[in-house]
Formats: structure tokens, C-alpha cells, sequence
């Protein structure tokens, strides 16, 4: 199967949005049809390291999770690397944004977490889960693309569904402060960067310039 994302520059993004290989039109609709990838994981190594990703961070295995914290689920990292355990997560609010690359709400709100990425956020982490994909060189193409280069997991089988309380589908996106707690969930795409940083301030009481 050809990789038509790759060969696409940005002034070819809108026109993904709407169209690029996605025949989804809401969230959850997840293409079953799709075969799984058989790219071998050197090859999505070298891929994620091409689009400049950033390493998953280092979790804490032995910090007892947080009541109303995230789940004490490990997942995987996109393209290669560490596992990361959820709820070892801590030190620095975060963003958590659940997404598909064949998700259209979340290549609708893309330019937005870029946006935020792309601003000065001492004290805010954002990480990414590619949830539900069968296509992880898909996602590492979409993900350089959108110029992501904040850490991305992966759950491709559904893991969290239940313990991140995802089972809408995505996107999702999950405010969680330095000590690990859940605080705030928004449920569905972001409509403007400027939305982001409002919820960010109110929730997490970090200011994005």
C-alpha cells in the first residue's frame, strides 16, 4: 500500500483535512478494513527520527497512582522506544490529546495543538496517543506533517478504552496537573488554539503565551 501523505507539502493541509485517505466523517469510526502495517519496527524507527518526534518521557514505576489519576496502564511509544506506565507520569502538567491519523475532527484540530506545541510552555508536557490505528507509518507521517514533535504513544488495540474512559473514540483530550490527577477532559476537536490556552489557564493554571 502506497503512503500518499508522505509526498504531500503543507500547502497541500487543507486539502488533507478534508479528503487525504480518511473516509471517516465523525469520531470512531475507525477504518477495520484498513490492514495492519507490516513496516518492520526499524523502518518506523528511522521514520520517527526523520519526522524529529521527540523520545516518550520516563514514567515512574513505583508511584502509587493518583484517585481520579491516570490509569496505571502502560502503553507503548509510537514508532519505537520506551513503554511508558500512566500514571508514573508526573512533575509537570500535561496535555494529553487522544487522536487517530484516520480520525477527521483530529486532523481538524492538528494545526491547533501545533500551534500550542509551538508556543512558549515552561511547565506544560504534551503528549499524544495514537488510539485505535492499525497504521503506525501512517500516524509518523501525519504526525511530521502537522510538524509534531511533542512525544507520541501508541495504543493500537484499544487498551485504554476503559481505564482513560475513551470508548467514544477520539479526540480527546485529557488535562492532567503535576501530581497526576485528571482535572479536566474535553471531548471532541478543539476549534481554535486560543481555546486551548483558555482551558489550559482555567484548568492547569499554566499561561501560554
Amino acid at each position: 500500500m502506497s503512503r500518499p501523505i508522505a509526498r504531500l507539502g503543507a500547502a497541500a493541509l487543507p486539502a488533507v483535512l478534508l479528503l487525504g485517505g480518511c473516509t471517516q466523517t465523525s469520531a470512531g469510526d475507525t477504518p477495520r478494513d484498513v490492514p495492519t502495517s507490516a513496516v518492520a519496527p526499524a523502518t518506523l524507527a528511522e521514520m520517527k527520527a526523520d519526522a524529529g518526534i521527540q523520545d516518550c518521557p520516563a514514567s515512574d514505576p513505583t508511584v502509587a497512582p493518583q484517585p481520579n489519576g491516570l490509569p496505571d496502564v502502560a502503553v507503548g511509544c509510537l514508532g519505537g522506544g520506551r513503554d511508558v506506565r500512566l500514571a508514573g507520569l508526573r512533575g509537570t502538567p500535561m496535555l494529553i490529546n487522544v487522536w487517530g491519523q484516520w480520525c477527521l475532527p483530529c486532523r481538524q484540530e492538528a494545526p491547533y495543538l501545533t500551534e500550542i506545541a509551538n508556543s512558549p510552555h515552561a511547565g506544560l508536557s504534551l503528549i499524544g496517543i495514537d488510539y485505535d490505528d492499525p497504521r503506525p507509518d501512517y500516524a509518523i507521517e501525519w504526525a511530521q506533517l502537522s510538524k509534531w514533535r511533542y512525544p507520541q504513544l501508541a495504543d493500537p488495540d484499544r487498551t485504554l478504552a476503559g481505564p482513560l474512559k475513551v470508548a467514544g473514540g477520539p479526540p480527546q483530550t485529557l488535562f492532567v496537573d503535576a501530581e497526576g490527577k485528571v482535572v479536566f477532559r474535553h471531548a471532541g476537536a478543539f476549534t481554535s488554539a486560543d481555546q486551548i490556552r483558555d482551558l489550559v489557564r482555567q484548568h492547569l493554571g499554566v499561561k501560554l503565551t
